[in-house]
C-alpha cells in the first residue's frame, strides 16, 4: 500500500511542476511574422485539419512550407489533427485556414498547454511508470526515485511547458 501512496505523490509532483512551468510565457509570444514554436504547433493543427493528408507535407498556396511547414512524421501529424478537432469544437478561429496565422489568446494558450498536459498524463507518465516498475533487481523505493527523476527531467519540462519548442516531446519520446 505504501508504494501506491508514494507513486501517487511522485506523479502529482511531476504534474504540478509541469503545470506551474506552463503558467509562464513562451518564446515568440507576440513576435510576428513567425510567432515562435507555439505558432508552429497551432499552424500544424490548422494544416492537418483543413488540408487533405496528401497535401500536409507539400508546398502549395494553402501550405507554405516556409511558414512552419509540417516536418514531423505522420504519427505526430495525426496527433495535431486530433488536437485540431478539439480546437474546432471550442473555437474554430484557432485553426481557420490562413486567417488564424499568429493567433494568440489566453484561452488558446490554455488549450495548447492543456493538450500537452493531457498527452503526458495519458501516454508519457504511464510509460515511465511501467518502464520503471519493470526494472529488475531494484527495490520499490529505487524504482519510485527513478520515476521521480524522469518525471522531473528539466529538458522535457522546460521545452514542452516553458518554451513551446516542439510541444508534445514527451509523447514523441515514447513513440
Amino acid at each position: 500500500m505504501e508504494k501506491w501512496y508514494l507513486m501517487t505523490t511522485v506523479v502529482l509532483i511531476g504534474l504540478t511542476v509541469r503545470w506551474t512551468v506552463s503558467l509562464n510565457s513562451y518564446s515568440g509570444a507576440g513576435k510576428p511574422p513567425m510567432f515562435g514554436d507555439y505558432e508552429a504547433q497551432r499552424h500544424w493543427q490548422e494544416i492537418t485539419f483543413n488540408l487533405p493528408i496528401k497535401q500536409w507535407y507539400f508546398n502549395s498556396s494553402d501550405n507554405n512550407l516556409l511558414y512552419w511547414g509540417l516536418d514531423y512524421p505522420p504519427l505526430t501529424a495525426y496527433h495535431s489533427l486530433l488536437c485540431a478537432h478539439v480546437a474546432k469544437f471550442i473555437n474554430p478561429d484557432w485553426i481557420a485556414l490562413h486567417t488564424s496565422h499568429g493567433y494568440e489568446s489566453p484561452a488558446h494558450k490554455l488549450f495548447m498547454r492543456t493538450t500537452v498536459f493531457i498527452a503526458d498524463l495519458l501516454i508519457y507518465i504511464p510509460a515511465v511508470v511501467v518502464y520503471c516498475y519493470c526494472l529488475k533487481d531494484m527495490s520499490t523505493k529505487k524504482k519510485i526515485a527513478n520515476i521521480l527523476c524522469i518525471l522531473l527531467y528539466p529538458g522535457l519540462i522546460l521545452i514542452d511547458y516553458g518554451h513551446f519548442q516542439n510541444i508534445y516531446n514527451s509523447v514523441r519520446v515514447v513513440n
